[in-house]
């Protein structure tokens, strides 16, 4: 192998820039060209890209984002725009492409397979931890950090001024932020798509009721509640409407946002992603259509289908420790 290409893609997950580093320096060693396109698969759209070397990548792991940018790209749910893709590689004798994002951006990589014959290897990266085949993903540990070191903020006001808090974490469909969040911030309460049905919202409503009442009644404390983004109907503004409604609860609102997606990358993403990154460029030598992870202290090489399409639960044993704490 003699050229390889990078892009990250998606939404942007704290450490993508320490998994770059890996795969620049992991080439330089094995005197392998390494190529950067920017802003996702649109930089092989419109031909826009970068020869990397290791004087520009060597103190980049600190950074959040990502040096190559990212973006969506909708000309890749398109014949024209996948062999468009195609053609860029090619152009530029291009051997291996390393996909460093999540489940959309892998599924690209996958359509791309049928227009391009060279080899493809995926590197997990984004906060929600939805991926299969790996233990953790890129940027999980900084976003639960970030949203805790948050929350952990937000709790001081809802104390002193003992209030309802209903706070909205990030997680696409997942809840392994909200649970994780959820327990290390002692929430009395946490929201997933794992522990209510959406189609008996009612009931999960009677029940959040009954428990705010009781505490209220009982002691003078605040009452943390950790919600899931996408699970309430109209979001935590709906959950807030519905309390008042049915109980004249009062609460407020907090929707963290985007700020789970920035800032320094933790210790633990900078050293997965070094790991994952490394592993990459080895897999791409003779291997293809695999994602990289790390399951039980052990990296791994995954088919990309399963790693998308296979479900990945939240931990039980989280359940079974929020089941437990709820009672208190």
């Amino acid at each position: 192998m003699q050229r390889l290409a990078i892009i990250t893609s998606g939404g942007d997950a704290p450490g993508m820039n320490a998994a770059i580093r890996a795969i620049v320096l992991s080439c330089h060693s094995k005197h392998i060209e390494c190529f950067g396109f920017y802003h996702g698969y649109n930089g092989l759209m419109d031909d826009e890209y970068q020869l990397l070397t290791p004087d520009m990548v060597r103190p980049i792991t600190q950074y959040g984002g990502t040096i190559l940018k990212s973006a969506r790209c909708p000309q890749m749910h398109h014949d024209s725009g996948l062999e468009k893709a195609a053609r860029t590689l090619r152009r530029h004798h291009i051997d291996a492409l390393i996909v460093i994002g999540g489940d959309g951006s892998f599924r690209g990589m996958m359509a791309l397979q049928s227009f391009w014959s060279g080899r493809l290897i995926g590197v997990p990266a984004t906060i929600d931890n939805d991926l299969a085949c790996t233990d953790s993903t890129i940027g999980f540990a900084t976003a639960v950090t970030t949203a805790t070191q948050a929350i952990d903020k937000i709790r001081d006001t809802a104390n002193a001024f003992e209030r309802v808090f209903i706070v909205e974490v990030m997680g696409r469909h997942s809840g392994h932020i909200a649970f994780n969040v959820g327990l290390a911030t002692a929430a009395e309460s946490i929201l997933s798509f794992e522990n209510c049905p959406t189609d008996n919202l009612k009931h999960v409503e009677r029940e959040l009721i009954e428990k705010i009442q009781t505490q209220q009644q009982n002691n003078h404390s605040s009452f943390v509640i950790v919600l899931a983004e996408n699970l309430w109907p109209e979001g935590p503004q709906g959950l807030k409407t519905a309390l008042f409604d049915a109980a004249k609860i009062e609460s407020a609102v907090c929707v963290l946002g985007y700020i789970q997606r920035g800032g320094s990358p933790a210790p633990e993403d900078r050293i997965l992603a070094t790991e994952l990154g490394i592993e990459a460029v080895s897999a791409a030598i003779s291997e293809s259509g695999v994602m990289i992870g790390k399951v039980n202290g052990t990296l791994t090489r995954s088919s990309i289908i399963r790693a998308t399409e296979q479900n990945k639960p939240v931990d039980q044993a989280l359940h079974s420790v929020y089941q437990q704490m709820a009672y208190f």
